[in-house]
């Protein structure tokens, strides 16, 4: 008699090939137009997350350090500011042209060093690195109509600190528009993911970008707040915690450097019963799991109408049964390495608060590998606003579903927070997507989508997500004198 039960098909393995990067055992700081040592020697290592493995040394910047890259931008910014913004332009067209030719190497890069799915580096952020240098190296010769006066001037030397979870493309969201508008750039990359920021050094020299105008200094916290605190920057940029934004602005306070702000979110990711479900659940699972929630504006509270909470939470789960947890570099992999053992030991505690204080834990069942620093996709139900996992920034794949019955009780729920940077609202009716917009403290709104980012667009929060905008012609403001 012929079984019944149903075939099943397993993906076989499809890793990309590391051999296309090339990792240097060590690296300097990247100081006019130049690497060098740090002025005592130091170095720290960054390791792979999915495997633990060192995969270079790395230059910890001092204060010397910090003091040398800033005069370099300041020398620098003379001759870059009095450029043409047609001249300027050409040097962001050729490094957006360089990065598109590099792009499957710097995929591979990022994946390595920052745990995140190949099939993300190579076909979100790459992507969007380029169009971001590609979009602004437009506006370079166009400032005078962008709204901003007849004739704006740039503020002179940025400093800019980035954090881990987009390591090339927060790099892109920072430099491009700084150049654009004629300043020079001070970047301080993340602890944990240094290696793509000095990949792009090497972009800058293959540009024949004149030395001074971009320097990378590699550090820990203490290398960012020299940055941060130096005399000579005239703009900060920081994107990163709330917490550490608070110390930025206290620093900068009383100061006449220009700041922005991009800080951490709590968004809220809202069904209707009218919703086509299916198109919600792949919009949910794209919110929170997205390079393993590691984002800022990830949609990490669910907040779905009562009367289909139970059609849609069964269809969440099957979907998330089919997520795929592993090795960054395989393409069939949905979710890669958490990014660093700090950051999985706050996931960890923020996950077991949550069951402590009374929330249903699921989790599809998911084997982890056995080294490397893994969480599996989990979602929470029974959660009420007064727990801590609906009110604190886990910054992990962790979701948590709340309910509610009228569109004023979802924008009540919803604008609960300290945080305000991102939304989604899944409906039909366009008149309620409008109504929802209009009442949601939240920067960007997304309807009946999630996640979806272009250059063109600004990006920034509200309360303690942040101030300023990045993207779109918005992002020059912060980069002009105006």
């Amino acid at each position: 008699m012929a079984s019944t039960t149903p075939m099943t098909f397993d993906y076989a393995p499809a890793p990309e090939s590391r051999a296309v990067v090339d990792i240097a055992p060590s690296y300097g700081l990247f100081i006019n137009g130049e690497f060098t040592e740090a002025a005592d020697g130091k170095v720290f290592k960054t390791i792979s997350p999915s495997s633990e493995e060192v995969l270079s040394e790395v230059a910890q910047a001092t204060a010397e350090d910090v003091d040398r890259a800033v005069k370099a931008a300041r020398t620098a910014f003379t001759a870059w500011s009095a450029l043409p913004g047609s001249e300027r332009a050409k040097y962001l067209f050729r490094i957006a042209r360089i990065i598109q030719e590099r792009s499957r190497e710097l995929a591979v890069l990022e994946s390595l060093d920052n745990g995140k799915p190949i099939r993300e580096s190579r076909d979100a952020d790459l992507p969007l690195v380029a169009a971001h240098f590609f979009y602004y190296a437009g506006w370079a010769d166009k400032l005078a109509h962008a709204g901003y006066g007849p004739d704006p001037k740039p503020l002179g030397v940025a400093g800019q600190v980035i954090p881990w979870n987009f390591p090339l493309l927060m790099l892109a969201w920072k430099i491009a528009p700084a150049l654009a508008a004629g300043n020079t750039v001070v970047l301080k990359p993340a602890e944990t993911t240094p290696l793509s920021a000095l990949f792009f050094a090497d972009i800058c020299r293959q540009a024949g970008l004149p030395k001074g105008v971009v320097n990378i200094v590699t550090g820990d916290g203490s290398t960012g707040a020299e940055l941060v605190g130096h005399p000579g920057i005239d703009k900060v940029a920081f994107t990163g915690s709330t917490e550490v934004g608070k110390a930025i602005a206290r620093t900068v306070a009383g100061t006449s450097k220009k700041v922005t702000l991009e800080l951490g979110g709590k968004a809220a990711n809202i069904v209707f019963d009218d919703a086509p479900i299916d198109q919600a659940v792949e919009g949910i699972v794209n919110g929170i799991f997205f390079n393993q929630g590691h984002v800022c504006c990830a949609g990490s509270r669910l907040l779905v109408q009562e009367s289909v909470q139970d059609e849609l939470l069964d269809a969440l789960k099957r979907r998330m049964r089919t997520l795929r947890v592993g090795d960054p570099l395989d393409k069939n992999t949905d979710i890669g390495a958490i990014n660093s053992a700090e950051q999985l030991a706050r996931i960890r505690t923020l996950a077991e608060a949550g069951e402590a204080e009374g929330a249903e834990r699921w989790a599809p069942d998911c084997e982890l590998p056995s080294s490397g620093f893994w969480f599996a996709p989990t979602l929470f139900t029974g959660v009420t606003q007064a727990h801590r996992i609906a009110r604190e920034e886990i910054f992990g794949p962790v979701l948590s579903v709340l309910t509610f019955r009228t569109p004023e009780e979802a924008v009540a729920k919803a604008n609960n927070t300290p945080y305000g940077l991102s939304a989604g609202i899944w409906t039909e009716k366009g008149s309620r997507i409008l109504w929802m917009a209009n009442k949601l403290r939240a920067g960007v709104v997304w309807s009946n989508t999630f996640n979806k980012f272009d250059p063109t667009s600004p990006f920034g929060g509200y309360k303690e997500s942040g101030y300023g905008r990045e993207g779109g012609r918005h992002g020059l403001e912060a980069y002009l004198d105006v």
